[in-house]
């Protein structure tokens, strides 16, 4: 990391001595506020009672599995849609471990109810599913059912195989040669899906979304994508990969089905890129044209507005190694990460041939791809390193294309969830964790290496954040389109940044501190105004702990700019650091390097002090005499950072 110019003013303050910026004023995370209901007086104008223009701090989880997906864990407890909505309000569900008979004998309850959710189950097989497992039905007696009765993993892998190529179809055999059966089989469980999640719905207390994950795997990389929708009108079936192998086709599918006129909006959010091999790099099967660029650009930037950073597969901030990126290594990158340059990747291998399941191993050396190459095999955390695989990188390839075709088409916000295949939406304590996807029902299953990126190279995942000024369908969903949200690595730490050319070094003291960043500058998500040739930025942030976890050590500004002849550049710079740790910190910085001609964006990560890693705790619930070699190899690392990360401000160059 680079350090912070001498002669920048610093302020770091504990919530509990602040001046001007009292205990009261300040932000705070946790028991994030519960939004009030709408009461008599506020009803005249449609506001919640604690309605607020500078925006309030919720917390959720956007990307959650229940027994709706062809691939959860939560198939072999029977939770459903209903019961993650339950869980993230505050009430126990049937959970993991199983007894003797495959029925859940344990519960689950979340530390502190969410503020919103929407739970995504797979698009793709809503109707195979059902087909195949409602005795009777057309399709239950066929070979292809049959076999994905065997076992739930069998089960999933002959489900994987249609979605893990370039070209996906419905199965004939289930589905009959047009496909129609499996649309007319879906139609239950998505009209469950919609009912579960506007059940779940109370304006200004508990905000749900209908949503569903659209799950391309080809070549066995990630190009994943959550859709959510603003409202209850929403399409008469998912837009799935098998519909749509393309993103720009996703998006010209659902606008298609979600109209305007019928009142249905929405929006994507990738995740898991650290996985992607490549493939969520702009224009992919476009043609090489300035015109279709443009277009493709134009309509991700209407539909993408955020992608997801952290979540349950690993972190997707950044890797240390990328040689097409200038930049100093930044030990932080190593948090999570199930991918490392230079590493040797040994993998399992799966393989299903005439309805056998066999398994093997196999190993690759991570690299960066070449020019022009995509990946395989990033999903099981194999295949080669694309700039674009890692937040920090793909913000500054967007710099670039921006200067190329006048269009931004890598903008992106930045959130975090779990993805948990569980239904425990938001269930992310290292202390307390059960478990995310098939494998992880025990600390001894959890602790092993599992399928794809999971067991002991998994972990609880992260929580999704927005300030909104209300907690309301329309409110939350205006935040992530604006990308005025942030991403946490599970604690509720609140972070928040603001830039501008006239903000004033005091506000950390201010008690209108939030009012004047807006008034005066941009928030997090925003774009900054063309600058005068001798303008200095000046960015405010600040973070408040989650209480009921650490002390926070620090503010980092990361910045990333395009240097001479398109040379991709980023820089990590520590702004503030409490060596004891604070309550919250706050700290001006004005940008020394700034250049009015140079386009640049800036976000804010805020880190805690380091505290055990979830699979500590799981290894000392294990027996001494039964414990693998994991629990003491050293070959993972003991300790964690968790961290928040707003989402960028950006600047385009004069």
């Amino acid at each position: 990391m680079t350090r912070p110019r001498i002669g920048l003013v610093l302020g770091i303050f504990a919530v509990g001595s602040l001046s001007a910026c009292s205990q009261e004023d300040a932000p705070t995370a946790s028991e994030p506020e519960v939004p009030a209901a709408i009461t008599a007086e506020a009803a005249d104008d449609g506001r919640c009672e604690n309605y607020s223009e500078t925006g309030m701090a919720l917390f959720g989880d956007l990307h959650v599995h229940t027994s709706f997906s062809f691939d959860a864990a939560a198939n072999s407890t029977g939770a459903t849609p209903v019961d993650a909505r339950n869980y993230a309000k505050g009430g126990t569900i049937p959970f993991f471990p199983l007894d003797a008979d495959g029925n859940p004998a344990g519960t689950a309850r979340i530390d502190r109810p969410l503020d919103f959710l929407g739970v995504t189950d797979h698009g793709e097989f809503l109707g195979e599913r059902a087909l195949c497992r409602t005795p009777g039905s057309p399709s239950y007696d066929t070979q292809f059912c049959a076999g994905t009765r065997v076992s739930e993993r069998q089960g999933m892998m002959m489900m994987a195989s249609v979605i893990t190529t370039e070209t996906p179809g419905r199965i004939p055999e289930v589905c009959g040669e047009d496909g129609a059966r499996c649309l007319e089989f879906a139609k239950p469980p998505w009209q469950a899906i919609q009912q579960a999640a506007n059940d779940a719905y109370e304006p200004c207390t508990f905000t749900s979304f209908i949503a569903y994950e659209y799950t391309g795997t080809p070549g066995t990389s990630n190009y994943h994508r959550n859709v959510v929708f603003r409202n209850q009108n929403v399409p008469d079936y998912p837009i799935s990969y098998i519909d749509a192998p393309i993103d720009s086709k996703l998006w010209a599918g659902l606008d298609e089905v979600c109209t305007e006129a019928g009142g249905c909006d929405y929006l994507t959010i990738p995740h898991n890129t650290n996985l992607a091999n490549g493939r969520m790099a702009p224009y992919m099967q476009l043609e090489d044209t300035l015109e279709a660029k443009r277009a493709y650009a134009s309509k991700r930037l209407e539909r993408e507005p955020i992608m997801e950073i952290f979540q349950h597969k690993g972190g997707s901030e950044c890797i240390n190694g990328l040689t097409s990126v200038l930049g100093e290594p930044d030990e932080l990158c190593n948090v999570e990460s199930v991918r490392r340059m230079g590493e040797n990747k040994t993998y399992t291998t799966r393989t299903l041939e005439n309805g056998e399941l066999t398994t093997g191993t196999a190993s690759e050396v991570t690299r960066e791809c070449g020019p022009g190459e995509t990946g395989s095999n990033g999903m099981l955390g194999a295949g080669c390193v694309h700039p674009t695989d890692f937040q920090r990188s793909a913000l500054v390839v967007g710099l670039r294309q921006e200067q190329e075709i006048g269009l931004n088409p890598i903008k992106l916000g930045i959130i975090a969830s779990t993805d948990t295949h569980s239904a425990n939406p938001g269930g992310v304590g290292e202390d307390s964790w059960g478990g995310a996807v098939s494998g992880e029902a025990t600390p001894l299953e959890r602790v092993q290496p599992g399928l794809l990126t999971s067991g002991i190279d998994g972990n609880p995942g992260g929580l999704a954040g927005v300030w909104a000024k209300e907690n309301t369908r329309d409110a939350v969903f205006d935040a992530m389109q604006r990308r005025e949200v942030f991403g946490t690595s599970g604690p509720r730490i609140v972070p928040r940044l603001f830039a501008g050319y006239d903000l004033p070094p005091d506000l950390c003291a201010d008690p209108d501190r939030d009012a004047k960043g807006y008034a005066m500058g941009v928030p997090m998500g925003g774009d900054l105004p063309p600058a005068p040739s001798d303008a200095k930025l000046h960015l405010l942030a600040y973070a408040a702990k989650d209480p009921n976890g650490a002390d926070l050590r620090a503010l980092h500004i990361v910045k990333g700019w395009v240097g001479e002849n398109g040379a991709l550049n980023t820089s990590v710079t520590p702004i503030a650091v409490s060596e004891e740790g604070s309550a919250m910190i706050c700290a001006p910085y004005e940008d020394p390097d700034f250049d009015p001609a140079q386009s640049a964006y800036y976000y804010l990560r805020a880190v805690e002090p380091e505290t055990p890693r979830w699979h500590t705790y799981d290894c000392a619930h294990i027996p001494a005499a039964e414990r693998p070699d994991v629990c003491s190899s050293g070959d993972y690392p003991e300790t964690i950072q968790e961290m928040a990360w707003t989402s960028p401000i950006w600047y385009q160059g004069n």
